[in-house]
């Protein structure tokens, strides 16, 4: 596994914000039903599957190190898996489409709706209005997740 950039197979090319991603299995799983290459871009070294699909890229220290990564190397045809809104943003200017790990797509229609809510949330936890929500991750969240993932990797291919 190393950190090159994109293969020039043709082929969409699956980005995986892996900081935290809760379906990394998942992810393998359908790009190897592809044939796909798979990147798993992170600030820290990570335990992945082996295989001549899966990349690992380790970048370096900082905030926003590894969406940087990712949108530089983000295509028209590919997919991000990500639920960092802003990325997914970026990801979607890039032409890329981009999934929640709960399986949730980020469209052009829904993005801004949900980065001005992410800046609402925000602000309201640094107000100390809101002391945040944090959902569990659920088995339907990742039935939705392989399912939505399967289906970009077919609107993908075309």
């Amino acid at each position: 596994m190393s950190s090159e950039a994109k293969p020039e197979t043709g082929d969409p090319t699956i980005y995986v914000d892996a900081d935290a991603c809760p379906v990394k299995d998942e992810a393998v799983r359908v790009a190897e039903r592809h044939g796909l290459h798979i990147h798993f871009v992170s600030n820290a070294f990570m335990r992945l599957p082996e295989g001549p699909l899966i990349h690992r890229v380790v970048v370096a220290e900082g905030p926003d190190a590894a969406d940087d990564w990712i949108v530089e190397h983000i295509g028209a045809r590919d997919i991000a898996v990500t639920a960092d809104i802003p990325l997914a943003a970026r990801s979607l200017k890039k032409g890329a489409q981009v999934i929640g790990p709960t399986g949730k797509p980020f469209t052009e229609s829904g993005i801004g709706m949900a980065l001005a809510m992410r800046e609402l949330s925000q602000h309201l936890r640094e107000t100390g209005e809101s002391k945040g929500y944090n959902a569990s991750f659920t088995r339907q969240d990742r039935s939705r997740f392989l399912e939505a993932l399967e289906l970009a990797v077919r609107r993908a291919r075309g």
